[in-house]
């Protein structure tokens, strides 16, 4: 298991890990501290993540997905913070996105930075996206797109599958992403032969 790219962000990086699902982490840097969002444990971009800053906690925004969290914030010597209800002194704000029974999900939402963060419920990996799409919510929410990401209007999108998005168009193809979910189901269920391969 290897990086299959970095992305560099005004405000850290994001590693994206090379496989079919292609899993990405981030490090979030905010006056000299630094965040771990859904790590992967990997010694280089942990390194990184060291030189933007004292390490602050290990955030874990997917119940099923524990990844290297727990293991990298005890080594740390930093809060795990497993789906957390708040972040105080931190400059996230946390959305629930699911909660349902085997599927608990929240976001992180940087009104500073207009960073959002999703671990599963949006992605930008192929098996997400539905046509040219450059975002796409999960096969298994398309029926019920999750409406606590609507109407945020981030600039940055930073997701657990695929690189993130930047720019002045992320804030629509985040929008548009959930108002076709529905509808772009039979796009997705053609290109799933593509997607098996």
């Amino acid at each position: 298991m290897h990086v299959k790219r970095y992305d560099e962000l005004p405000f850290g990086f994001s590693w994206v890990i090379h496989e079919p699902m292609l899993r990405a982490s981030h490090a979030l840097a905010h006056d000299g501290r630094v965040w771990l969002v859904d790590p992967v444990d990997l010694p280089e971009p942990l390194e990184r993540a060291a030189a933007l800053g004292d390490p602050a906690g290990v955030i874990q925004l997917l119940d099923r997905h524990p990844r290297g969290a727990a293991a990298i914030a005890a080594r740390l010597g930093v809060p795990h913070l497993r789906l957390p209800d708040a972040l105080p002194g931190t400059p996230f704000e946390v959305i629930r996105v699911v909660d349902v029974p085997k599927w608990r999900e929240v976001a992180l939402w940087w009104p500073g930075k207009e960073a959002l963060v999703v671990a599963e419920a949006v992605g930008t990996a192929p098996s997400f996206r539905a046509g040219s799409a450059p975002v796409g919510v999960h096969p298994f929410l398309r029926p019920f797109p999750p409406g606590a990401l609507r109407g945020l209007r981030p600039r940055h999108l930073l997701v657990g599958h695929g690189s993130g998005l930047g720019g002045d168009a992320v804030a629509d193809d985040l929008e548009t992403a959930l108002a076709r979910s529905r509808r772009d189901i039979p796009a997705l269920v053609r290109k799933l032969p593509s997607l098996l391969r």
